[in-house]
């Protein structure tokens, strides 16, 4: 069978550059998964994607779909045939319409019944009579949000589209896509060549747009501007400030990249560093530099699309752009620094938060109140917590905040700083924020571990404390992201608060604003389900988790110490025999009616495997007694896994339910201790 390579192009204008990689991985693989549905044979995939183009190339493609047998089925044969064994209406109806007579039909015979079946050879098709439309359902398979519409068409796609190339081999495929017939013609660089290019093979796509001033691999163009800022870099003398985001989207923005470096006076480095690097990266796409200190460098670089005969006039078109930006973030500074932060407190009142709930000042002094008591119960310097709290919002009012809100709590960070606020107030004030997305780093004082808690506790409890509970994906307050930056600020410092009390001391806060009574309990609950997803994302099985939120411990560093025993539990060669056997415990000790005797009379224990186990048991609870008071899980695990051989050995030879009452009272007295040993840890009869 013929086997050779497709090449499928759309031509366009700009594309979206943050939208562009996602764009070009959806139409890779659906233009993929149609074929394979539609019974073609292929090889690797490869998907491009620049500016200007979406491309998809198919290696070793058949020509023709893959011949088939469908199977039609009929009626069931107590409907397909009268008393007599003729063929009712029914039957003759299917038959016909399967072009064939009731008695060339073949029978399905299943458990279930008896049916009339047609089994029908369908040819397969071209590749050149069906891609079209496989094309066409796999652009509709795009993730856009808002497709526009262009000239007098009726087509919509997310930019205009000017070319569409369908090539098998040498072959042109025929077809219209978006109300663009398909052709062998290009768009090569806009600049450098504006009247495109033609292709006369599939395979030599890449070859034939590198002529046409256009690398059409993303990752190789992204890598050629990694490599060419990189260099640039140490030619200056310094290190790019890595933004992998930052990075794709330039990528996105050009096709033939050219790296370049400008510089910018150094008297705009008296500003901090932060709001200067956010306008030269989101505001005009630059790569600021920094020294191996970390202090940032009156020098930038930038990808230019275009192989300029005179890269100086660039460069000074491009200091000439970013001077009055720098000079904005200059004079922000320099008049936000004539207030203090403090006096800038009450013009929060006029900052709403949440109507019920009032405005950012009333949420900053309730901050203030829940951090300087958490501050108490961490031995922190409460009154730095409290200072750190009544402060860490009142940036939103500066001028720099407003203009590049990026840098709310880093600029509160060092105005606090030239207020001379008390050592440890600037680094809690912009540590509040902490963590602000998975894998952020996490508060390094204590201080400002207890605002960024009260912080996320203030949300959480605020709003479900006016019955605002997220449901599905809504999330307005970002109240998961805010369970999980607690989670993980408790875990990863090793902070012995437990979450009862953190939601009382968050809830007496509100002075009766919150009209939800369970605002606590619902809260609770709340971050309990939150572990789920935490403890997943580190590779810990669902069983396991389930297994320690059983026991519900609300401390989370316990939680963590608990999760990650039983983790390892799990992989000990008697944690089967000890979960299997802990279920059957559960079970049996489910179905008794009536008290269970809280001790166990040795005088009633008559079968030897029953005074085996008693005996273990004492031994291994002594174990397990001492490392539960270092907190130790693991070890106590350990030492309850030497309870295997017995409890197998019990189940082997003892009856539970013997005749006499007072014997069987005390078996399962005996077990109810067996359960109770493990349930100190998690309840392992959950591990599959």
């Amino acid at each position: 069978m013929q086997r050779d390579i497709l090449l499928v192009e759309i031509g366009t204008e700009e594309l979206p550059p943050k939208a562009l990689k996602g764009l070009s991985e959806a139409f890779t693989d659906a233009l993929a998964g149609l074929l394979s549905e539609h019974d073609f044979s292929f090889g690797a995939v490869t998907g491009f994607a620049s500016a200007r183009r979406l491309a998809v190339q198919v290696h070793e493609l058949t020509a023709t779909q893959a011949d088939k047998v469908v199977e039609k089925r009929g009626p069931a044969i107590n409907v397909a045939f009268d008393e007599q064994g003729q063929p009712t209406k029914a039957a003759e109806g299917w038959a016909r319409g399967n072009g064939i007579s009731v008695a060339e039909a073949e029978r399905l015979v299943t458990d279930k019944g008896e049916w009339l079946l047609y089994k029908a050879a369908v040819k397969g098709q071209p590749l050149a009579d069906v891609l079209p439309e496989l094309v066409r359902q796999a652009l509709k398979k795009l993730p856009i949000p808002k497709p526009m519409r262009w000239g007098a068409g009726s087509a919509q796609f997310i930019r205009p589209v000017h070319t569409v190339t369908m090539l098998y081999g040498n072959e042109l495929i025929a077809g219209d896509v978006l109300g663009v017939a398909s052709s062998n013609h290009l768009l090569g660089h806009r600049f450098h060549c504006p009247q495109g290019t033609s292709l006369s093979y599939a395979g030599d796509y890449e070859q034939a747009l590198e002529q046409a001033w256009v690398i059409a691999d993303f990752a190789k163009r992204r890598q050629r501007i990694v490599e060419a800022i990189a260099t640039l870099a140490a030619e200056l003398g310094g290190e790019v400030i890595q933004d992998d985001d930052l990075i794709d989207e330039v990528t996105a923005l050009v096709e033939w990249p050219v790296a370049l470096s400008a510089q910018f006076d150094d008297k705009f480095l008296a500003v901090p560093k932060e709001p200067l690097i956010v306008t030269m990266k989101d505001d005009q796409r630059y790569f600021p530099l920094h020294d191996k200190e970390g202090h940032l460098l009156p020098a930038f670089i930038f990808i230019t699309n275009i192989e300029s005969k005179d890269p100086q006039q660039i460069i000074l078109g491009n200091e000439k752009v970013v001077r009055p930006r720098l000079a904005d973030a200059q004079f922000f500074f320099e008049t936000d620094k004539k207030v203090s932060l403090h006096s800038r407190v009450d013009g929060l009142a006029n900052i709403l938060f949440q109507k019920e709930l009032g405005s950012v000042k009333d949420k900053s002094e309730r901050i203030a109140t829940v951090a300087e008591q958490i501050a108490k119960l961490l031995g922190a310097d409460a009154a730095v917590a409290a200072r750190a709290g009544l402060l860490c919002k009142a940036d939103l009012g500066t001028q720099m905040v407003l203009e590049f809100p990026e840098t709310q709590g880093v600029m509160g960070m060092h105005y606090a700083r030239h207020d001379n606020e008390a050592e440890g107030v600037p680094e809690a004030i912009f540590e509040h924020y902490l963590p602000r997305f998975a894998g952020d780093m996490l508060p390094a004082s204590t201080a400002g571990a207890a605002v960024a808690l009260a912080d996320k506790l203030d949300t959480l409890v605020g709003i479900f404390g006016i019955g605002q509970i997220p449901k599905g994906d809504r999330d307005p307050f970002a109240l998961r992201r805010s369970a999980i930056g607690l989670l993980r600020i408790l875990v990863e410092k090793k902070l012995t608060l437990d979450l009862v009390t953190l939601i009382d001391i968050a809830a007496d806060s509100f002075a009766g604003l919150l009209s939800n009574t369970d605002v606590k309990s619902d809260v609770l609950e709340f971050l309990m389900g939150r572990f789920r997803a935490f403890y997943q994302d580190q590779g810990i099985a669902v069983d396991v988790i389930q297994a320690v939120l059983a026991r519900r411990p609300t401390l989370p560093l316990d939680f963590d110490q608990r999760v990650h025993a039983v983790s390892a539990f799990r992989s000990l060669p008697a944690a089967d025999a000890l979960a299997a056997a802990n279920k059957r415990v559960s079970n049996i000790l489910a179905k008794v009616e009536g008290d269970i005797p809280d001790q166990v009379d040795e005088q009633l224990l008559t079968e030897a495997a029953e005074q085996q186990l008693a005996q273990a048991m004492k031994a291994a609870a002594r174990a397990a007694t001492v490392a539960l008071g270092n907190n130790d899980y693991s070890l106590a695990l350990n030492e309850l896994a030497a309870l295997q051989q017995p409890v197998d050995n019990f189940f082997e030879e003892v009856m539970v339910n013997a005749e006499d009452a007072n014997i069987r009272a005390n078996r399962q007295a005996l077990l109810n201790q067996l359960r109770e040993l493990f349930l100190q840890i998690a309840d392992i009869s959950v591990l599959n």
